[in-house]
């Protein structure tokens, strides 16, 4: 049984890891931590969890959350984690962080985006950006993994086969996002109220987004070039999941049938990504699981080829996948408490 504690507990995310741990065979809760007023049962915060979890949710006290428990999720703010994570490995504990802190390697690119002075070099080197469809074996060793972001996620599984198996004629690549309103966070903003998003569509962030690095850094990392891609998110009245659909230019001499081969071999044996060849994927059908769906459909006479992936942003853009990761970590079957 290993012993696990969630920092940053209250928001959105935290609190979908509870709900996914209680149910995992392997775990036990023993530590929960979360900015808030005074130290109080878990239960009264959300209280479907009365007889289900008596443990009380603290404010943070690192040296009482290492004697505690041995592996952290922290769910806690861009440029926060930074400032915790190195305090719990420096005990040997694992870390999964499901802020950006770790997951760009190029420190003047973080600093330029989250206007902020990274102070934990060592460990952005050391840490394994935590997409098992790419990085399955690396993470299995890792002390330290750093949660992809939703859109990422959805992104970078939707092109990867096409860019592995050279399928793309450039990397002219553009990405329409629209997401559920929980992807923003549990916060308090004019911009979040009921009354301005209800009945809207909102673009936001156009080609400014703190997500572009990322995907643009994995993708290049891939092709082994340079790439610069236009992103286009929207906020949508929904609570949760994720949509994207992409763009790009398919190389020359390439058909449907190819395109889908090249697909489903490469997601083969991958447990959460669905290829649909004769439907379309929807939010509907991937919100409440940790599955992303994806279907391409190449149009030879207008020479482009469209890619549309779904994923719920809390699960498999978040939550769900940071368990799938501690799963790999701790060497339990990756599927457990997912499916």
């Amino acid at each position: 049984m290993v012993k696990v504690g969630v920092i940053g507990a209250t928001g959105y995310t935290g609190e979908e890891i509870i709900r996914i741990l209680l149910r995992h065979p392997n775990i036990k809760i023993t530590y929960l931590a979360a900015k808030i007023e005074k130290e109080q049962p878990i239960d009264e915060i959300f209280p479907y969890l009365s007889s289900r979890l008596d443990l009380n949710c603290e404010i943070l006290d690192i040296q009482k959350a290492i004697s505690k428990a041995d592996l952290f999720f922290l769910a806690l703010p861009h440029t926060v984690s930074f400032k915790v994570a190195p305090l719990l490995l420096a005990h040997n504990k694992k870390v999964i962080d499901l802020s950006a802190d770790y997951r760009i390697k190029n420190l003047s690119v973080y600093e330029f985006w989250y206007k902020t002075k990274h102070t934990d070099t060592a460990n952005v080197k050391k840490s394994v950006y935590g997409l098992p469809e790419l990085y399955r074996e690396k993470i299995k060793k890792a002390d330290l993994v750093a949660n992809p972001g939703c859109y990422p996620t959805a992104a970078i599984l939707s092109l990867l086969p096409l860019l592995i198996s050279e399928s793309l004629e450039n990397t002219a690549i553009i990405i329409d996002a629209k997401s559920g309103l929980t992807g923003a966070g549990r916060k308090a903003s004019m911009d979040f109220f009921f009354s301005e998003i209800n009945e809207n569509l909102k673009p936001y962030k156009i080609n400014s987004h703190q997500h572009m690095p990322e995907i643009e850094q994995e993708l290049s990392k891939i092709t082994e070039k340079k790439i610069l891609l236009s992103f286009c998110p929207h906020l949508i009245p929904i609570n949760r999941g994720i949509l994207e659909t992409i763009y790009c230019v398919p190389r020359s001499g390439i058909d449907q049938e190819k395109i889908l081969r090249i697909y489903k071999k490469f997601y083969q044996t991958e447990p959460f990504v669905r290829i649909f060849e004769k439907s379309l994927p929807t939010i509907r059908d991937v919100v409440g699981t940790n599955f992303c769906d994806i279907a391409v459909k190449l149009d030879k006479q207008r020479d482009i080829l469209i890619v549309v992936s779904a994923i719920d942003n809390l699960l498999k853009g978040a939550a769900g996948q940071a368990v799938q990761n501690m799963n790999l970590m701790c060497g339990f079957p990756e599927t457990t408490a997912l499916l």
